[in-house]
């Protein structure tokens, strides 16, 4: 375990940059983390000593990149739990995952009259694949509501298992926008009494914490690299084998198939029948060094760490005049959403940037969230484990400073 987070920072040299003559402090982790040392050595070495194409090659550095690439995915599996390798999908990231599920899946399973349960607070790649395949198919969109406080209407959750014909239920494990962390195990479990599968959408839920798909027992987890201090244009789907099995290849190319004949084709086995040309190899490779990176410092003081930033940043901001946080979840991963009076949030982003503090500021790709609140978008600090208690101070004062300036 590594002790505090000045050793941690030594380890991401992004944190060491200058902005507008600040030390950067970088609170825009829900976007994207900063990646570690250890990644970008790893994937240095992939393509200065490693570097071939996987699957098909009989030299020796083809072999070397396979035998890296399928490593990563064990890495994978075993991080999550799974039950087996070929359960583990590599996709570009979290929206690519999903629309698999939607174009392939939901293909085969929805039709007239069925309906796909979302929630009001997903992200836009959990919405806009489903609409794309309801209107195909004929199927239709049903959103569960969301508390004044952000957390979910469990009510109207089960109210819409029992009432309408659900086909598939599709939830985020934790809000991007809000920080929610959604009550999955219980609701995957009352999914199911309907015989009802569940995909989560994991972005956020990873980053933060150990996650166990075999324990959660959901049918489908997505989730993204560059989310968890890994590589950009790297994800994962998992599924579970009789789910993947029964359904249609998502694309068509090199790899994924068996044989090939303008008679027809048949195609590979899993994982590798939903991986068509060339894969992001160094991403692969590059996000296994991010999962051991992640584990080496550890879990419980990860969660620690995140958490008490949480309440530090929680408690310092809303003794703010005129600050609203949006989203007041029991339980949130490390997410802060406010408005800062009647300032625009992209007013007050370019402030606090011109500090050298890096937030979020806009809808968060949730507009149907900032809908239900009646708001145009907020301003998102998002911390990680590497984030420290002078950088929330420095946010508070830099909101003082911008209070005083847009008031």
């Amino acid at each position: 375990m590594i002790a505090s987070p000045p050793d941690i920072r030594r380890d991401f040299p992004a944190l060491a940059t200058h902005v507008h003559g600040y030390p950067v402090a970088y609170l825009d982790n829900a976007a994207t983390a900063q990646k570690p040392q250890a990644v970008l050595d790893r994937m240095a070495h992939y393509y200065r000593e490693e570097n071939a194409n996987v699957h098909r090659g009989v030299h020796t550095l083809s072999q070397l990149a396979t035998t890296a690439f399928e490593a990563a995915r064990d890495r994978i599996q075993s991080y999550i739990g799974a039950a087996n390798r070929s359960e583990i999908v590599f996709t570009r990231g979290t929206t690519d995952a999903i629309n698999l599920v939607a174009s392939s899946w939901g293909r085969t399973n929805l039709g007239p009259g069925k309906t796909v349960l979302l929630t009001a607070m997903e992200h836009h790649s959990n919405i806009v694949p489903w609409q794309l395949i309801c209107a195909e198919t004929g199927a239709r969109v049903r959103a569960v509501h969301v508390l004044e406080n952000g957390e979910l209407d469990y009510e109207d959750y089960q109210r819409a298992l029992m009432e309408d014909d659900v086909a598939i239920v599709g939830v985020v494990h934790a809000s991007n926008t809000l920080g929610t962390v959604n009550p999955v195990k219980r609701m995957i479990a009352d999914a199911h009494a309907f015989g009802v599968p569940v995909l989560l959408d994991g972005a956020q839920a990873l980053p933060h914490g150990p996650v166990n798909v075999q324990d959660l027992d959901c049918d489908f987890y997505c989730f993204s690299s560059h989310k968890a201090f890994g590589p950009t244009g790297f994800g994962v789907l998992y599924g579970k084998e009789a789910l993947l099995d029964d359904m249609p290849p998502y694309q068509g190319g090199g790899d994924m198939i068996e044989e090939v004949d303008f008679s027809g084709t048949t195609f590979n086995e899993l994982p590798h029948k939903f991986e068509a040309g060339t894969p992001h190899i160094a991403g692969a490779i590059g996000f296994a060094a991010a999962l051991d990176y992640v584990e080496s410092v550890g879990h419980a003081w990860i969660r620690t760490q995140e958490q008490d930033l949480l309440a530090r940043a929680t408690r310092a901001l809303t003794e703010l005049p005129g600050l609203r946080i949006v989203g007041t979840a029991r339980d949130k991963v490390s997410v802060v959403s406010f408005l800062l009076g009647d300032a625009h949030p992209y007013d007050v982003g370019t402030i606090l940037d011109r500090l050298g503090i890096a937030v979020r500021t806009g809808h968060h790709c949730t507009q149907p969230l900032m809908k239900r609140f009646g708001i145009p978008g907020t301003v998102r600090a998002s911390f990680a484990f590497y984030n420290t208690t002078d950088e929330i101070d420095r946010l508070v004062d830099g909101l003082r400073k911008a209070h005083k300036m847009l008031s």
